[in-house]
């Protein structure tokens, strides 16, 4: 089967100088990781910050795909931009690694639908609507009020865009009336590339059972988040209680600020292996968010993005994308067959791609 994670924030460390062709310690996601957990492809994720406006937001995204343009220029025998399921198939009887592009938050959109074709034809072939605030396109799921309640006038016109260039809508990180309205805008299924499910764990960021109903009787996909908070709420406490992000969100931005200061990254490492001490969920709670949607709409509208590089900390035994093979044995032992894995690992997504 081909093995797909339609979400890893990887672009950002590059920015951060990763280099993906070595075995990182403390990286989620490089070539050698990829390779040992049986990963053919994923979406790397040109995450663009929801504190950017418009024209910063659009540099912003210019710097990371130049990023991801070069890794793989440096890189011919492991990655391929990849656009379509075809090439990726191609791609895995050669052994190269498959790297889709989407685009996380909407903002360098702006104001010039144009912009769409030009992600398309960098290669971008789904765009997360928006982040953590409100944009010109919807609101945030992580605003307190909504600017809009639901989509812009101007978020309709970028659906009907999107719709028509081919590139999917992603609803991850949209609020729930942006999520309905997006559903009655779109005329092609859409996908949450990195979300959970919120009966399961209470969280804006997760989705009701309603909206994963709703989305899958338009044919989207809900691909898995792995972030443990999104996973299992009661995480919340025990990240709270240890203290560690007091100072460990400052310590962060330092070390993104002066990625090649070593002092920087030394700090920043020991504040993840503090989180990695912590009391977290089992990675057996990807497999029980799975099992809900199943139980909901079926085998055919649930797939894995992990959100990889952009989670601070991992579930217990899931600690970088090359333990993805445990996910499959955990499903194989619930008794999902190797069809069912199929569809999960990549064949639900490639359907709506």
């Amino acid at each position: 089967m081909f093995v797909l994670d339609s979400h890893c924030d990887t672009p950002s460390q590059i920015l951060r100088l990763r280099d993906l062709s070595v075995d990182n310690e403390y990286s989620h996601v490089d070539f050698p990781k990829l390779k040992r957990g049986g990963v053919d492809g994923a979406f790397f994720a040109l995450y663009v910050p929801a504190s950017l406006e418009t024209d910063a937001a659009y540099a912003y995204y210019m710097r990371l795909l130049d990023a991801v343009r070069t890794v793989v220029r440096q890189n011919p025998a492991a990655v391929r931009l990849t656009v379509s399921e075809l090439d990726a198939r191609k791609n895995q009887s050669e052994g190269v690694f498959s790297m889709f592009l989407g685009l996380e938050n909407g903002s360098p959109v702006g104001s010039r639908l144009e912009r769409i074709h030009e992600f398309y034809d960098a290669g971008v072939r789904y765009m997360t609507l928006c982040h953590s605030r409100d944009n010109q396109i919807c609101d945030s799921c992580a605003s307190a009020s909504g600017k809009w309640g639901g989509l812009s006038p101007f978020g309709k016109e970028v659906i009907a865009e999107m719709n028509h260039m081919g590139m999917l809508v992603d609803v991850s990180h949209i609020s729930d009336a942006a999520f309905y309205d997006v559903l009655r805008c779109s005329k092609k299924p859409v996908v949450a590339t990195h979300s959970c499910c919120r009966a399961l764990s209470e969280h804006p960021r997760n989705m009701t059972d309603d909206m994963i109903r709703a989305l899958a009787s338009e044919g989207g996909v809900i691909q898995i988040n792995f972030y443990p908070l999104f996973l299992d709420a009661t995480f919340s406490k025990v990240l709270s209680d240890s203290h560690i992000m007091d100072e460990g969100e400052d310590i962060e931005q330092e070390f993104i600020k002066d990625p090649s200061d070593p002092d920087k990254r030394y700090a920043w490492n020991n504040v993840q292996q503090a989180l990695l001490g912590l009391q977290r969920p089992s990675f057996r709670k990807i497999a029980d968010h799975i099992d809900h949607v199943v139980s909901l709409v079926g085998i055919e509208h649930v797939g894995l993005g992990s959100d990889y590089d952009g989670i601070e900390v991992t579930p217990e035994g899931m600690e970088d994308i090359s333990m993805i093979p445990r996910i499959f044995d955990e499903l194989r032992f619930r008794g999902y067959s190797e069809s069912d894995l199929a569809k999960i690992a990549s064949e639900n997504f490639f359907r709506i791609l």
